[in-house]
């Protein structure tokens, strides 16, 4: 693990996010609550809460982190169509969170997966980034913001 003792704590925010595309067939369904493992957004925002907080023990070398709040979003667009999923992770503290919102949205993206594939197996996850961060030594970041 890289050492971080040196560095100040730092009140720390990340926001990820990503896209489960799938038909608008199956979106109703999600959106009715008739999947056949029940309630598919309520499941998928408590998977990726509890993801970020496992997250050190998930990605190799991450360090174990005092979470103060993690929110995860999904919201349905019937123009893509599928999810957004969004989430804002904070601390305060010696490292970022970026990896905690990464790993959020990734888990709950794969359990809207998870949780409709009986209806359509050929639904996609995409678009999973770093939107913004905020805190430590680098600054703030936004996507789109760094590009040369």
């Amino acid at each position: 693990m890289v050492d971080v003792s040196g560095k100040p704590d730092t009140d720390r925010v990340a926001i990820a996010e990503g896209r489960v595309i799938m038909t608008a067939e199956t979106l109703a369904i999600v959106l009715r609550g008739d999947a056949k493992k029940g309630d598919v957004l309520g499941t998928a925002r408590i998977a990726g809460i509890m993801a970020a907080k496992r997250t050190h023990e998930l990605i190799p070398l991450c360090h174990p982190l005092l979470l103060t709040r993690v929110a995860v979003d999904l919201v349905p667009d019937e123009t893509l169509p599928g999810v957004v999923v969004t989430a804002e992770v904070k601390t305060r503290g010696q490292t970022g969170v970026e990896m905690e919102a990464l790993t959020a949205v990734s888990v709950a993206c794969l359990t809207v997966y998870d949780m409709a594939k009986a209806v359509e197996r050929g639904m996609r996850i995409e678009g999973i980034r770093l939107i913004e961060k905020s805190g430590g030594a680098s600054g703030r970041f936004v996507a789109g913001e760094d590009a040369p």
